[in-house]
């Protein structure tokens, strides 16, 4: 059976991240995909210009709305932008409870600029957390995330790994796939913790400016994958996988002037000549 899946993120005109590149990645990985809109930008691959929220009363309408006819096998959540809204989200999910709901926590765009307030951070630590069966931040989130000073290091990456692990629930399968993307040099090392397992996913950083929605995309994988492979450390390596070729193909494409966003059909599209 084809697996249904929800983003609930903000909208990003240029197509790299944020919804429109979470329904690409699913759609590339054979899931169907729908979304929530939480937020709208105005953006390009160089910055962003604008922020317009969603009503989070409008938020709570769409998923509502959705989960009551279509079944949802997976949820991404990615930019959520407000704390009101971070909330309604919580709330709702809470009562629809889907099997996997993957947390981005998107709080800066490649850009640097900010995406989430800081009042909604406690928000989503407090409410959206306990009910992640995976948890996909980069060093910097999980820095906010536990208050310190991201990690430049995989024995720090472990500790902030095991740290992160303790906030969400001890009901069911939990993971946390901690993002080691700005780590100093050239390698790209992933960890996967569940509170008993340490899985190290190695990488090699690739030579490109086309990195804009690379954290939408992996998370979006994952939503993909999860309801198609049992087992999670497997799910989360073709996920990787997915990126990694993705980022080396994404010289294919030709969008925008700054970071220029991944290929996401690199199995689909051919190759130019």
């Amino acid at each position: 059976m084809i697996p249904n899946t929800l983003t609930i993120a903000g909208v990003d005109p240029s197509g790299g991240a944020g919804i429109l590149a979470d329904i690409k990645t699913m759609s590339a990985l054979g899931a169907y995909g729908t979304a929530v809109i939480a937020a709208l930008t105005a953006q390009n691959t160089q910055a962003v210009t604008g922020i317009s929220p969603v009503p989070p009363e409008f938020v709570i309408e769409q998923i509502d709305t959705l989960f009551a006819d279509v079944r949802i096998d997976a949820v991404k959540i990615g930019m959520l932008g407000q704390k009101l809204v971070t909330r309604a989200v919580a709330e709702r999910l809470a009562y629809w409870k889907p099997a996997h709901l993957v947390l981005d926590p998107v709080m800066i765009a490649k850009s640097g600029d900010h995406l989430l307030e800081d009042s909604a951070v406690h928000e989503l630590r407090d409410s959206l957390l306990p009910l992640a069966t995976m948890l996909t931040p980069n060093l910097p989130e999980a820095g906010v995330l536990l208050g310190s000073s991201p990690a430049d290091n995989v024995k720090e990456m472990r500790r902030m790994a095991e740290k992160l692990r303790r906030l969400l629930n001890d009901q069911g399968e939990r993971w946390v796939f901690l993002k080691g993307g700005h780590l100093p040099g050239d390698d790209t090392i992933d960890i996967l913790h569940d509170g008993d397992r340490m899985i190290e996913l190695p990488g090699r950083r690739i030579a490109t400016p086309n990195t804009h929605g690379t954290g939408c995309t992996l998370s979006a994988a994952l939503a993909a994958l999860l309801p198609q492979v049992a087992d999670v450390p497997e799910a989360a390596q073709r996920a990787k996988a997915y990126l990694v070729t993705a980022i080396a193909r994404s010289g294919e494409l030709s969008v925008g002037k700054g970071h220029g966003p991944v290929q996401h059909f690199h199995a689909w599209w051919p190759q130019p000549a």
